[in-house]
């Protein structure tokens, strides 16, 4: 299992470092022995022999760059140990979030593990069944003067392109949105957060877990409003074609809870607002 390596004090240049580094789908994903990106990657439980996580590098503390340069993150961890689990070799490979379906659909990579929400999107992927509770809300600075809904009235909202925040902000709370002055989208949300720290955004609407990661490393500049857009669920996603692996990773997983190793892991990440409260498989 990786320990976090990400500090408060990196949090910031790793930000710097990722927004440069995703569009460009940076980092140096592990090799195969036979070289193929898409090795093992489709197919049965018993056929797999690489398995290659499909994840946002830009998604702390699901997935990110730690400050010795290596790819870590809860999800990461827990791909690791599922891979470990079942004599699987473990392959990271950073993506451009927008490219994911093409990735995944071509075999290039064999799921996408990151902070995942399923609902909504149970028709287009083979689901394990979900892990963890997550939720929609908008983050603001601490010195706004934003207290709630009526406040953003007129303000600018940034969220991350192709993200479950978009999809709720045009969707079942379109009505809100429309009182934005517009809603932005951007590759990541480390930059969102810069850009609502220096004003050039007033919101940021995101994952619970992306807002409690970013308070607890910013903890005096930031609020989160209480209203939640949105309740949902992190699952793995597969093509649909794979859902009998989708089904082998919800088993180990599920036995790694059984045996205390998903709580342990949970509490390695408290500080980055993991909670193991919000493990829902059982």
């Amino acid at each position: 299992m990786q320990t976090p390596l990400m500090t408060r004090a990196g949090a910031l240049a790793v930000a710097a470092f990722t927004c440069l580094s995703l569009a460009a789908c940076g980092g140096s994903p592990a090799s195969t022995d036979n070289g193929s990106a898409a090795a093992g990657s489709t197919g049965s439980a018993d056929e797999v022999s690489t398995f290659i996580v499909g994840f946002d590098q830009s998604y702390p503390p699901y997935g990110f760059v730690g400050d010795d340069g290596e790819f870590t993150g809860f999800d990461l961890d827990l791909a690791a140990e599922v891979c470990n689990r079942n004599g699987w070799e473990l392959q990271l490979e950073p993506i451009d979030w927008d490219a994911k379906d093409t990735l995944l659909n071509s075999g290039a990579i064999t799921c996408i593990w990151n902070g995942f929400t399923m609902e909504g999107r149970e028709d287009d992927y083979a689901f394990t069944d979900p892990y963890m509770l997550n939720g929609q809300v908008i983050v603001v600075r601490a010195d706004s003067g934003i207290s709630g809904w009526d406040d953003l009235a007129g303000k600018t909202v940034i969220t991350q392109v192709d993200s479950a925040a978009l999809d709720v902000l045009e969707g079942d709370q379109a009505d809100l949105a429309a009182t934005f002055a517009s809603l932005e989208q951007i590759g990541d949300y480390n930059t969102a957060f810069m850009q609502l720290e220096s004003g050039a955004v007033d919101a940021v609407a995101c994952d619970l877990s992306i807002a409690a990661y970013q308070m607890s490393a910013n903890p005096d500049a930031y609020v989160q409003l209480d209203d939640m857009l949105s309740s949902e669920h992190y699952a793995v996603g597969f093509a649909k074609d794979n859902q009998e692996l989708a089904d082998q990773v919800t088993e180990t997983l599920r036995a790694m809870d059984e045996d205390g190793f998903v709580e342990e892991l949970c509490d390695t990440y408290a500080e980055y607002g993991i909670s193991y409260d919000n493990w829902v498989l059982e």
